[in-house]
């Protein structure tokens, strides 16, 4: 990195560090894992060294994350604005997530569709959390009821579908990249 890369360079040395110690890896602890001395990696966090690709590419790799999450800048998408979905009475929150994850806050103040054919099957693996009020998953015949902070997990090959009981409910789901496929990118609903 060049030195008009100050703020970025910082930022990077900052991330190494915290992932090392948020980890529980002592300095010689990573250093062996990337292939590096315990000298060079304590200069490379203090900011005595200079960060090289190379070096970027085996620290990352020995931190379980990628360089691009390593030498991420983008801020301009931590506030997640809601999307209005009125045909359906619900608010949703897209939230970034991993590559082939998608996690998606929605508000959901209907009940799940009583016929069974308005239910969806797809690919995939799906995960919710109730963050408030009390939700209704239909998954095939079964009708389960989930309270605030209980979670679910099922694989969407089930014909399910996803309401609200007693009132607006607010839950996080989590798709994997078959069920999102399944979901066209978020925007259509459980019920």
């Amino acid at each position: 990195m060049t030195q008009d890369n100050g703020e970025l360079d910082s930022l990077v040395r900052k991330r190494i560090r915290a992932l090392r110690v948020a980890q529980g890896l002592s300095l010689d602890e990573l250093a062996a894992r990337a292939h590096v001395s315990q000298s060079t990696l304590s200069r490379i966090e203090n900011g005595q060294r200079r960060l090289a690709l190379d070096q970027l590419v085996t620290l990352a790799r020995a931190l379980d994350t990628s360089l691009d999450q390593l030498v991420e800048t983008a801020t301009d998408d931590v506030i997640a604005n809601p999307i209005i979905d009125a045909a359906n009475a619900m608010l949703r929150w897209p939230i970034k997530a991993q590559p082939g994850i998608m996690v998606v806050r929605q508000r959901l103040t209907n009940p799940p569709p009583d016929n069974p054919a308005r239910m969806r099957a797809h690919t995939g693996h799906e995960w919710l959390v109730v963050l408030s009020g009390t939700a209704i998953l239909m998954l095939g015949n079964q009708r389960f009821r989930i309270e605030t902070n209980q979670a679910a997990e099922f694989p969407t090959m089930l014909p399910h579908a996803i309401g609200s009981e007693g009132g607006p409910c607010e839950l996080l789901g989590i798709f994997d990249n078959a069920a999102r496929r399944g979901h066209k990118n978020g925007d259509e609903p459980h019920t």
